[in-house]
């Protein structure tokens, strides 16, 4: 019978989500980031289920696996896993749809989590204690968008919600595009120097990685706010740090990180001034419905020989 592993199954829902009535399936809960012992772990499995962008999938681990046929990932782009590699070794490589809405939801509630001290607050009144702060209103702040696709359109109308004023920026942004979602087009120094707060919505790619630099950070209002709910290293992660540390900046809403998952002695952990969540932006009931329904459905057209969403 086929042998299908489930990897970085966190929470446990893949069973729970999906009919795998009838498949031979072995499901890893845990992360593993040693090479070696992915190798080793996946050695008698002929179907590897992917959550996107948690295990590495480079050549030498699809190389290293002689009876891996399919690897079938949550989403139609993983760029954890070699491509080229997969070809290479015939090994078939499929996809799932998935929502627009969550991630956009949580950079809304790092926002507000922001503006209003919300897990600071919550923490002291643990404590005993009470009304330690002054929030901010949403309303008639600045948002600035980098990156204006789908999620950074839909953060733009939950933004709007609370009339807020929305400017974008990103090397491919165009006046139309902005115009469509009540967005002003500015260059990248102005969306620094103007934003209230700025949200993170791009791909991770050459061009952007590192894209925001000390010289960007150093350029926001001492008490703007950064949110990151698209990949840590579009960020420069110690530039992030430093400023924080320093306190030049009002905070961050980070939910993604350079090493997933973040190493439990990294100092932004420390911080009052960082919210942070544990890359949960995708992670909801809805999605994760979506991600292991068609998992399954892509494992049994692969199983029949028809296989389903493959991604070239």
């Amino acid at each position: 019978m086929t042998k299908i592993a489930i990897m970085d199954d966190y929470q446990g829902a893949a069973l729970k989500a999906a009919d795998w009535s009838g498949l031979d399936v072995t499901v890893f809960r845990d992360h593993q980031a040693d090479q070696a012992r992915v190798i080793e772990r996946l050695q008698p499995f002929d179907v590897v289920c992917l959550m996107r962008e948690r295990t590495a999938f480079p050549a030498a681990v699809i190389k290293a696996l002689p009876n891996l046929k399919l690897i079938a990932t949550t989403g139609m782009r993983n760029a954890a896993i070699d491509m080229d590699a997969a070809r290479d070794c015939n090994v078939v490589v499929t996809g799932t749809s998935g929502s627009h809405t969550p991630t956009p939801e949580l950079a809304m509630g790092l926002i507000l989590s922001l503006a209003r001290s919300i897990p600071q607050e919550g923490r002291k009144m643990r404590r005993g204690e009470w009304q330690t702060t002054i929030g901010r209103s949403l309303n008639g702040a600045t948002l600035g968008l980098l990156g204006l696709g789908k999620l950074g359109q839909q953060l733009a109308v939950y933004a709007r919600a609370f009339n807020m004023n929305l400017i974008a920026w990103s090397q491919n942004l165009t006046e139309e595009t902005c115009k469509a979602h009540g967005a002003k087009l500015v260059d990248k120094k102005t969306l620094f120097k103007e934003s209230d707060f700025i949200s993170v919505h791009l791909v991770l790619g050459d061009r952007t990685r590192g894209l925001v630099g000390r010289a960007d950070l150093d350029m926001m209002k001492p008490t703007a706010c950064i949110v990151n709910t698209s990949r840590g290293p579009i960020i420069d992660e110690d530039a992030l740090l430093a400023v924080l540390q320093a306190g030049t900046i009002g905070g961050a809403g980070l939910d993604v990180y350079g090493t997933e998952p973040l190493p439990a002695d990294h100092p932004i952990r420390t911080l009052d001034n960082a919210v942070l969540t544990p890359h949960l932006g995708y992670v909801t009931e809805d999605t994760l419905d979506i991600f292991y329904q068609q998992t399954v459905e892509c494992v049994r057209a692969w199983i029949s020989g028809n296989p389903v969403r493959v991604i070239s």
